[in-house]
């Protein structure tokens, strides 16, 4: 017989026909009550045994985490807790499972220790709703391309350029570490190396995305991305994924649109179609906000939060406005952050990002015109303020509880200027030759911006760690699985 996914017996009325189920054992209760979850929903079918008419070393072997082929009855459950039950006829044992040596057990377990059994942890329904708004966010955001025309370009995940000009990257290599090959002064020769030159992994598929939309118009890239930064924090990942789109004759405000309208897509997509997954979510979230003092806690549920950030426009102000609203706030002036604003120039902080937007603006804010010091090579440039200090036309939108979700700009497509700014900042501009191609033949303005993948789904989740939000995470000294 085939088998009917759990998900499409849930909510059915046709009770009375015989059907086939497949999936794992979550609880087994009284030698007759089976919770069987198949992956399909993060809730469960009971399947009902009549135990004195099954053999009892079949019972035995209903264990969590067993696989198990049941078939059977639908009826009508009188049962609290569930609208449908199986009235199970025929059992088998597809794979056992150790209740000794099985770590998943039917009780509560903290996230840390589902992080250290990350092969498991889909197994829980806390994860399989994560994930499930995950695959919702992504299949919305090829979605919201598609249909705006945008071309979906797969930009190298090996390259010997860093976008960034950061310089933590992860190489590439086939060099036997035993017997490296060195030039006269001692370097190692990369000649010698698999692709003849130093390479690393990509920090952002941007550059190459600049390429594509002098040729298409608009494109974006949606891969992963990877950073050797050691930083052990609850929003940073080694290895994660952006979106990053490229629109040729986009200037800074038609970016800001865009990314705007990406965000409220996605999320409204997630609301439509992950509503069971949501209202789970929610309610963990309260459960957790809970073990919080009162004035930690906050002022939406997680529904009330996502509904919040649709109806809202995003506040839209400058870097130099923030400052002096920073500058002149109480944390500041009570010294309680972490970092203090004393002057135009700094580099704001995940605690000033979060106090704008969550107690400031109480919304989604998108900040402009950054100082051209702490910014990228590429990004315009703009006429110096009235003070004569030098800003670029970058954009970051910052969000609730994440801070910093977006950082985009205009691009700056005058050659003389870019060639300027590069080599003010060390950075090789005959190696980038291909990519200043793009300002000698037909430069035009353009513009894009990359959405860390993971810092939306821990936003649309309520999450609080990004290792949770993503299937296996890798982070300093951590590259289980």
């Amino acid at each position: 017989m085939k088998r009917t996914k759990i998900k499409d017996l849930l909510n059915t009325t046709d009770f009375g026909q015989e059907i086939n189920v497949q999936g794992w054992v979550r609880t087994f209760r009284n030698n007759q009550f089976i919770a069987i979850n198949d992956g399909s929903s993060i809730n469960n079918l009971q399947a009902v045994v009549d135990f004195t008419n099954t053999d009892e070393a079949i019972l035995k072997r209903i264990t969590t985490g067993a696989a198990i082929s049941v078939t059977g009855d639908l009826v009508e459950s009188l049962g609290k807790g569930q609208r449908v039950e199986l009235k199970v006829t025929k059992l088998e044992i597809l794979g056992d499972s150790d209740p000794e040596k099985y770590p998943l057990q039917p009780k509560k377990h903290s996230l840390e220790f589902l992080r250290e059994i990350a092969h498991l942890r889909f197994r829980t329904t806390t994860f399989n709703a994560i994930f499930k708004v995950r695959h919702a966010l992504a299949f919305a955001v090829h979605q919201f391309f598609h249909e705006k025309g945008f071309v979906y370009m797969h930009t190298p995940i090996i390259t010997g350029s860093d976008a960034e000009g950061a310089g933590e990257m992860f190489r590439v290599s086939t060099i036997d570490f035993d017997n490296i090959p060195r030039n006269e002064d001692g370097t190692v020769n990369y000649k010698e190396d698999f692709f003849g030159k130093s390479t690393n992994l990509t920090v952002s598929g941007q550059l190459e995305g600049e390429l594509a939309a002098m040729a298409f118009g608009e494109i974006y890239t949606f891969g992963p991305t990877f950073r050797a930064e050691n930083s052990n924090t609850t929003r940073h990942l080694a290895e994660f994924w952006m979106i990053e789109p490229e629109m040729a004759f986009f200037d800074i405000h038609d970016n800001m649109d865009l990314a705007e309208e990406l965000l409220k897509y996605v999320i409204r997509y997630a609301l439509d179609h992950c509503g069971e997954e949501l209202e789970f979510l929610k309610g963990r979230l309260l459960e957790e906000e809970k073990q919080k003092p009162q004035a930690e806690r906050s002022d939406m549920d997680l529904l009330s939060k996502l509904q919040f950030c649709l109806e809202n426009s995003f506040e839209r102000i400058t870097y130099t406005e923030a400052i002096q609203i920073l500058k002149s706030s109480k944390p500041n002036q009570k010294k309680q952050f972490k970092y203090l604003i004393d002057e135009w120039g700094a580099d704001l902080q995940s605690e000033h990002e979060r106090y704008l937007v969550e107690k400031h603006f109480k919304k989604p804010v998108i900040l402009t015109d950054y100082p051209a010091d702490i910014k990228s090579f590429y990004m315009r440039q703009n006429e110096p303020d009235e003070l004569g200090r030098n800003t670029v036309a970058a954009m970051d939108i910052l969000f609730p509880g994440i801070g910093e979700i977006v950082g985009g700009s205009q691009r700056e497509e005058r050659l003389e200027k870019l060639e300027k700014r590069m080599h003010d900042m060390h950075i090789p501009v005959e190696e980038m030759s291909w990519f200043l191609d793009t300002r000698r033949f037909g430069s035009a303005p353009h513009a894009g911006f990359g959405l860390g993948f993971e810092r939306l789904v821990l936003f649309v989740t309520g999450m609080t760690n990004i290792r949770d939000v993503i299937a296996f995470p890798r982070t300093p000294n951590n590259a289980e699985f």
